[in-house]
C-alpha cells in the first residue's frame, strides 16, 4: 500500500506528471494512470483517501491486490552500463543504441524515455563534483535524506554508573546541505520515527520526499527489487503528507549527501565532544544540538553563505506545513474471532468483542496507543474500542455476544455448569459460582475460556488432587481458574498439612456438597 499512497500524495502535490510520478516511485506508468483515474472517479477527495486506513484503501482502490512492478526499467537498468560504455566508441549514437535495444527487448521504452534514463545514468557515473551543495540538481524543500551514523555516542546513568551507548540519527536537506542530528536509544522503528519527527519539527515544515537508507525501521524487505516500507513509517509519511522513496541498496550515490554529512558530523560533533561526560540522553542531545547549530551557522568554503542562511532562503519557503497533531504510531495484526466472540490482543492480553456472526473470521486489527479498530477481511470497520491494557479483561458489547443467537445457544452458562457437574461435582459448584458472581451487565461469554481451561485441567490432573483443590476454592470463596491451578501446582501442600493435623477437613458449607473423602 505504500506505493499507492505515494502515487496519490505526489499527484496531490500537482508538480509532477503521471509519467514523472511513475518514474519516481518505480511503477509502470499505466499502473500510475490507473490509480490516478480511480482516485478521480472516487467520491472521496485525495485527502480523504489518504486518511483511510490501509485495509479500507486497499479494498476501495485495488481490491486488496495491488500489483507493483515495472519490468521495463528492471530490464533496462541492467543494460545501462553497456550502453554507456558503447557511447564512448566512435560513431555510436543513442539513436543506434535505442534501435538495438528495441529489437532485443519485449516491452521497450520509447526513444525519449530511453535517452532520459541513459543520460541520467551517465550523469550519475561521471559527476566528480567535490562540493556537497548541488543546488542545480535539487529543488529546495523537495527532499530530505535520512540515515544513522555508524559510530555511537555514550552517556552515564547517574544512578547506576552504567554506560549507555546510543545511536546517532542524521538528516540533511540536499539543496542547501542543512543538517540535523540527535541521539536515540536504538535504531528500532519507534526511535527512528521519533527522530524523524523531531527533525521535521526542528525545520518547521515537511519536505515532499523522504529518502531513508535501507534500515529495517524504514524498509522491511525488497520484493523483485521494489522496497516494502515498514507500515508504521508508511503511516508516519501519510500523517505528515510526504512520500518515502528509500535509497537503492548498493547505490551510495543515491544518498551521497547524507553520507558526506555523517563524515562532517564525526569531525564537528563526535570529535569535539569526545572528552565530555554526559549523564542523560537529554543532556547529550542538548550538546549535539549546540554543535549542529554551530555547524549550520559556519561559513562554507565554497559558498559566501552559511547553511542556515541558505536553508531560510531556499528550503524553508518550499516546505509543506506541519500537521497540528503529532504522529501516533499504528500497529497492524490479523486475529481470529474465537467462540467467545472476541479477538485476543496478545500485546495487552486483552479481549475485544465483535458481532457473533464473525466467529471464525480472520479480522484485520489496527491499533494505536489509544484506539483499537477491527476490520473485516473486505475492509469494513466493525468495531472501534478505546485501548484497554488490563490483562485478562474484556471489552464487550452485549449485542455482540453469541448468546443472542439461537445458532450458538449450545455455548451457554447452563451448558458449562451441566458439563462440569457431569465431570466432577465440585467442579460444577465452582463453575456455577463463577457465573453467579457476574454482574448483570457482563456477558457470560467472558468466562467460556476459563471454563474450557478448568475442564482441560480436570482431564490432566490426578482426580483426588483436583477434587481437593476445588473444595478448597469453594471453602475460601476463591472460585477461579488461577486459584485452582496454583493449588494443583503446589500439590495442595497447605491443605494436606491441615489434613494431617486434623485427620479430616470439615466439609464446605454448600447444599450440593455430599461429603469429603481424604
Amino acid at each position: 500500500m505504500s506505493k499507492l499512497k505515494q502515487v496519490l500524495r505526489l499527484y496531490k502535490n500537482g508538480d509532477m506528471s503521471n509519467r514523472k510520478i511513475a518514474e519516481t516511485v518505480e511503477l509502470d506508468k499505466n499502473t500510475v494512470n490507473k490509480y490516478i483515474n480511480q482516485a478521480k472517479k472516487d467520491s472521496l477527495s485525495i485527502d480523504e483517501l489518504l486518511a483511510l486506513d490501509d485495509p479500507v484503501l486497499a479494498h476501495r482502490m485495488v481490491g486488496g491486490n495491488a500489483a507493483y512492478s515495472d519490468s521495463r526499467f528492471d530490464e533496462l537498468k541492467t543494460m545501462l552500463p553497456y550502453f554507456a560504455s558503447e557511447l564512448k566508441r566512435p560513431h555510436v549514437t543513442m539513436q543506434l543504441l535505442w534501435e538495438e535495444y528495441r529489437k532485443e527487448s519485449i516491452r521497450p521504452y520509447g526513444i525519449t524515455q530511453f535517452k532520459e534514463h541513459l543520460n541520467r545514468y551517465i550523469a550519475g557515473t561521471t559527476d566528480k563534483t567535490a562540493s556537497t551543495i548541488l543546488k542545480d540538481l535539487y529543488v529546495g524543500g523537495e527532499k530530505a535524506f535520512l540515515d544513522f551514523a555508524g559510530g555511537k555516542m555514550q552517556y552515564v546513568d547517574v544512578d547506576t554508573g552504567e554506560i549507555h551507548s546510543v545511536e546517532v540519527f542524521v538528516a540533511c536537506l540536499p539543496a542547501t546541505d542543512y543538517g540535523f542530528a540527535m541521539a536515540v536509544p536504538s535504531q528500532k522503528v519507534e526511535d527512528f520515527i521519533r527522530a524523524v519527527e523531531c527533525f521535521l519539527r526542528h525545520i518547521g515544515g515537511v519536505p515532499k520526499i523522504l529518502v531513508p537508507d535501507n534500515l529495517k525501521a524504514a524498509v522491511i524487505k525488497r520484493e523483485n527489487g521494489m522496497p516494502v516500507l515498514n507500515k508504521i513509517f508508511d503511516d508516519f509519511c501519510n500523517h505528515y503528507g510526504c512520500v518515502a522513496i528509500p535509497a537503492r541498496p548498493v547505490h551510495p550515490k543515491d544518498k551521497s549527501l547524507v553520507e558526506d554529512h555523517v563524515r562532517i558530523i564525526y569531525r564537528r560533533v563526535f570529535a569535539p565532544l569526545r572528552n565530555n561526560v554526559f549523564y542523560s540522553i537529554e543532556e547529550l542531545n542538548a550538546a549535539i544540538a549546540q554543535k549542529m547549530k554551530e555547524h549550520n551557522q559556519k561559513r562554507m568554503q565554497q559558498r559566501p553563505q552559511t547553511r542556515e542562511e541558505l536553508f531560510l532562503a531556499i528550503e524553508k519557503p518550499n516546505l509543506n506545513p506541519l500537521p497540528e497533531k503529532y504522529y501516533e504510531p499504528k500497529f497492524y495484526t490479523n486475529l481470529t474471532v474465537d467462540d467467545n466472540c472476541c479477538v485476543y490482543l496478545g500485546r495487552d492480553m486483552h479481549y475485544y468483542s465483535v458481532p457473533y456472526k464473525y466467529i471464525g473470521f480472520r479480522m484485520q486489527v489496527v491499533f494505536t496507543a489509544t484506539v483499537v479498530k477491527i476490520y473485516t477481511p473486505d475492509g469494513m470497520l466493525v468495531r472501534e474500542w478505546d485501548r484497554d491494557r488490563t490483562p485478562g479483561a474484556y471489552s464487550t458489547k452485549q449485542e455482540d455476544m453469541a448468546s443472542n443467537s439461537q445458532a450458538y445457544r449450545q455455548r451457554s452458562p447452563a451448558y458449562y455448569i451441566s458439563r462440569s457437574r457431569d465431570t466432577n461435582e465440585n467442579l460444577g459448584i465452582v463453575v456455577e459460582t463463577m457465573f453467579g458472581k457476574l454482574s448483570k451487565d457482563t456477558p457470560p461469554e467472558v468466562l467460556y475460556h476459563r471454563c474450557d481451561a478448568l475442564l482441560r485441567l480436570q482431564r490432566t490432573t490426578e482426580p483426588r488432587l483436583f477434587n481437593l483443590a476445588c473444595e478448597h476454592a469453594i471453602r475460601l470463596d476463591r472460585c477461579s481458574y488461577k486459584f485452582i491451578d496454583r493449588a494443583i501446582k503446589s500439590k495442595c501442600l497447605g491443605i494436606l498439612e491441615a489434613c494431617r493435623e486434623d485427620d479430616i477437613i470439615a466439609p464446605p458449607e454448600h447444599e450440593n456438597i455430599r461429603g469429603l473423602f481424604v
